[in-house]
């Protein structure tokens, strides 16, 4: 099979899937396990595995779309949640000459399947925000990172830097608070297709998972269309109750608040208390009094013009009353808590940089098909379930030597 070892085929497909480049996972391959395998060799059975691991994947969609797919766990979890997004990669035109033609930026879709661990209460555990949804420096951070990852929220560059105001920096306790949501299995699914299949790949993830029949369970998502058509569409029917990430929410409304006070130095605290203000409303599950405010305040600007751009004011406030509006009813945030439900997508934000890392880059363009596969190695080894290693313990169909001729190699120490 390739002319390798089992083990040998294994540790090329893990690490041209996880390295930044197929170079760099032939480099490491050589000083880490003494294997000598060529930068194209490695993408050819990273392509090959991730193929035949796509293949299953679709068999399983198949089976649960005729009601035949088997659950892998008996006894159903007492909590389940369901996080969707997406990534950024560039592809490439196939079968074109040589060379890089008509390049685009594509969007990855992310599922992350996650079992985990809380308790539920009577009352609100956590009335008031974090502590750092409430410092200058740390929220200009978060907003920052929201923005790196390809959201389309904008705000004024200026008022996000140079005219934050100042607040004497916290000391930190040496006690760490006890996170009343932990996780414990994550699976991963990822993937090119469009969001009608990645709809029925994340339905059968949930059902093999057992997801649905968890006591309590959740869909946190940002606001994105598709992601609550799928949740429509696959959880809705199961229980899941739908909740509107806050970290998105809150990037939002501290654009939306710089906007509505207006540029320079001598604003920067009016909208910093407005940010505050609005945060507070939204952590308190007071969305209806929230979209008033926004309301009024987009109507002192007016509507923006046609041909109004990002950093305007008005548009920025018109879009924040349009999210808003589209999911206050996902809003409940103290009701989520007490259930003992996660309120922030995090983790499957955690498992789109780890994606990110190998498949974005200004330099990197993909064929589609070969996205495709390394994305499905690279998150079946981002799944905690096991799932790669089941993966190579299934029979594999006979492949000749990568490449024209037989692959050098060196044997493992």
């Amino acid at each position: 099979m390739e002319g390798y070892s089992p083990k040998v085929l294994q540790k090329a497909v893990r690490q041209g899937s996880k390295s930044a480049s197929f170079a760099e996972a032939s480099e490491d391959l050589q000083e880490l396990a003494q294997v000598q395998i060529s930068a194209r060799h490695v993408e050819t059975l990273v392509e090959r595995v991730g193929q035949e691991w796509a293949e299953k994947r679709d068999a399983d969609v198949a089976a649960f779309r005729e009601d035949e797919l088997k659950r892998d766990y008996p006894q159903a979890p007492k909590v389940s949640a369901v996080m969707l997004d997406g990534g950024r990669a560039q592809t490439r035109a196939d079968e074109k000459p040589p060379g890089v033609h008509e390049p685009g930026w594509k969007e990855t879709k992310v599922g992350c399947c996650l079992t985990l661990d809380s308790p539920t209460a009577s009352q609100d555990p956590q009335p008031e925000p974090p502590k750092q949804f409430l410092d200058p420096s740390r929220v200009v951070e978060l907003v920052r990172q929201v923005k790196a990852r390809g959201g389309k929220i904008t705000g004024d560059k200026e008022s996000e830097s140079k005219n934050k105001p100042q607040k004497a920096k916290a000391k930190r306790s040496k006690r760490r608070r006890k996170k009343r949501v932990k996780p414990l299995v994550r699976t991963v699914i990822a993937t090119m297709a469009d969001s009608e299949k990645f709809g029925w790949q994340v339905a059968a993830e949930v059902h093999r998972r057992g997801l649905d029949q968890a006591g309590r369970k959740a869909c946190v998502c940002d606001g994105g269309r598709s992601n609550w058509s799928i949740f429509e569409m696959h959880l809705a029917g199961s229980g899941f109750i739908p909740i509107l990430d806050f970290l998105h929410l809150l990037v939002y409304l501290y654009a939306a608040a710089h906007a509505a006070m207006g540029k320079g130095v001598a604003q920067t605290f009016k909208s910093w208390q407005l940010y505050e203000r609005w945060l507070r409303m939204a952590w308190s599950g007071k969305a209806k009094e929230l979209l008033t405010e926004l309301i009024e305040a987009a109507e002192r600007l007016g509507p923006p013009p046609n041909d109004a751009g990002d950093q305007d004011p008005r548009k920025i406030l018109a879009e924040a009353v349009t999210y808003v509006t589209n999911n206050q009813e996902r809003m409940d945030y103290p009701r989520y808590r007490m259930l003992g439900l996660p309120i922030s997508s995090a983790p499957v934000e955690s498992v789109i940089k780890q994606l990110n890392r190998r498949v974005k880059g200004s330099e990197k363009f993909w064929l589609k098909n070969g996205l495709e596969t390394i994305l499905q190695v690279r998150s079946a080894y981002l799944s905690q379930d096991g799932r790669a290693d089941r993966n190579w313990e299934r029979p594999r169909p006979y492949r000749r030597a990568a490449g024209h001729g037989p692959l050098p190699k060196k044997k493992v120490a």
